[in-house]
C-alpha cells in the first residue's frame, strides 16, 4: 500500500505597491495602512523598507485552498484601507516608472541598519516579490529537498515574471526585479550543502564574523529557513492576480511533495551544477515563458513552455492528494495569455503610456476578490 504524503503546510508572503490614483506613482502610506490592518490582522501585515510597500503574510495553511482564501482576505483588507487614504494597490515585481530616489525609507532601526551597511544597493531596492514557505518537519530532509528543488527555480520564476519596466524604461527583461536584487550580498541561487550541520556551520560563521547579525539575512532564491521548519521559495515576482499567485504556490508545493516522495523511496532527483542552473535563471529573467531553457539531461535547448508541460507531468501523481488540481490547472491560462510581464508589455505596446500599465496592474490586483 502506498504511503500517504505528509501535510506540506504553506505560508505565503506578498509585497504590495501603494499607488496614488492620480499620478499613478508609488506613494508613502505613512504607516496608516499597516496600523489600520493590525487592528484586525495583527502580525499578518508589516511595513517594508520603503514606505510605499506593504507586506502581508498568511497564517500557516494546510493546503492551497486555505492559502488562497487567506490571500483574498489580505488583499481585500489592504485595498479597503488604502481606499480610505485615497490610494490604490497593485501587484508587480517593479513599478513601471517610480524612481527609488523619490521613495522615503521607513523609520525603523532594522532598515536604518540595512541602508547604513548596503547604501544605494538598499535604497534602490524598490522591488516586490512573493515568498512561499513549505513546511518540512525534518530539517535534514528539508535540506535535501532544497538541493534538489533548486533545479526547478528557473521554471517557477519564468511563470512569475512580472517586472519588465524600471524607472520608466522597457528593460528588455521579463523580470528586471532580480537584476535589481542582485546588488545585495547573499542573493541568487542557493549553495549546495551536504548536511544540515554544514549549513548551520555556514550560518554560524557569518554571524560570528559580523557578516550578518542574524541568519535571516541569507536572501537566496530558496533557503532552508533558519528559524522555522520550512523551505522558503523567494525567487518569484509579485503576481498580478490571486489566481496567478496561487497557481505558482500550488506548483511549488507539488514540486516539494514529489521530491519528498522520491527521496523517501531512495530515488533522489539529479543535482545539477549551479553554473548550469544560472543559465536557465538568466533565460527566465530575460524571456519569461517565451524563450528556451536548457534540458541538462538532453544537453539541448527546449522551449520553456514545453519544459513547463513536462513539469506538470512530473508532479501529476501528487497533485490530487494535495488537493490543488484546480489551482495548478490555471497554468494553462498563464501559458495561453502570458505572464504579468507579457500583459504589461501588451498594454504598453497598445498605448505607449506607462500610466495605463499602472491602471492595468491596479485593476488586475482586485480580480477574483
Amino acid at each position: 500500500m502506498q504511503k500517504k504524503l505528509p501535510i506540506f503546510t504553506l505560508g505565503v508572503e506578498e509585497e504590495y505597491q501603494i499607488i496614488d490614483p492620480d499620478t499613478r506613482d508609488l506613494r508613502s502610506h505613512l504607516s496608516k495602512i499597516v496600523d489600520g490592518a493590525k487592528v484586525t490582522l495583527n502580525e499578518q501585515v508589516k511595513a517594508e523598507m520603503h514606505q510605499s510597500v506593504v507586506e502581508v503574510g498568511t497564517m500557516i495553511c494546510n493546503n492551497v485552498k486555505e492559502a488562497k482564501c487567506e490571500i483574498k482576505i489580505l488583499r481585500s483588507k489592504i485595498v479597503e484601507l488604502a481606499h480610505k487614504q485615497g490610494l490604490v494597490v497593485g501587484g508587480a515585481g517593479t513599478h513601471p516608472f517610480s524612481r527609488w530616489q523619490d521613495q522615503p525609507i521607513t523609520d525603523d532601526p532594522r532598515y536604518h541598519h540595512i541602508v547604513n551597511e548596503l547604501q544605494d544597493a538598499a535604497r534602490s531596492n524598490l522591488i516586490f516579490g512573493m515568498h512561499c514557505h513549505v513546511g518540512i518537519e525534518n530539517r535534514e530532509i528539508g535540506l535535501q529537498l532544497m538541493n534538489q528543488a533548486t533545479y526547478f527555480l528557473p521554471h517557477i520564476f519564468a511563470l512569475s515574471t512580472n517586472s519588465p519596466f524600471w524607472e520608466g524604461r522597457n528593460t528588455g527583461y521579463k523580470s528586471f526585479r532580480t537584476k535589481v536584487f542582485d546588488k545585495f550580498p547573499r542573493t541568487g541561487l542557493p549553495e549546495y550543502f551536504d548536511s544540515v550541520q554544514s549549513y548551520d556551520n555556514y550560518l554560524d560563521t557569518l554571524v560570528k564574523t559580523g557578516c550578518i547579525d542574524n541568519p535571516k539575512k541569507i536572501w537566496w532564491d530558496l533557503r532552508l529557513h533558519p528559524f522555522y521548519n520550512t523551505i522558503e521559495f523567494r525567487i518569484t515576482d509579485m503576481s498580478l492576480t490571486v489566481d496567478e499567485a496561487m497557481c505558482i504556490v500550488a506548483i511549488i508545493q507539488a514540486i516539494v511533495a514529489k521530491l519528498y516522495k522520491l527521496t523517501i523511496s531512495n530515488t533522489s532527483f539529479n543535482i545539477y551544477r549551479l553554473a548550469l542552473i544560472k543559465e536557465n535563471k538568466f533565460r527566465a529573467a530575460r524571456y519569461g515563458i517565451d524563450g528556451k531553457m536548457i534540458d541538462f539531461g538532453l544537453k539541448e535547448e527546449v522551449e520553456t513552455k514545453l519544459l513547463l508541460h513536462e513539469l506538470l507531468e512530473f508532479v501529476d501523481d501528487v497533485v490530487d492528494e494535495l488537493g490543488s488540481r484546480d489551482e495548478i490547472n490555471y497554468i494553462h491560462t498563464i501559458l495561453n495569455e502570458g505572464t504579468g510581464a507579457d500583459k504589461q508589455l501588451r498594454v504598453f505596446e497598445q498605448t505607449h503610456d506607462l500610466s495605463k500599465v499602472v491602471d492595468m496592474i491596479t485593476n488586475e490586483f482586485t480580480k477574483g476578490l
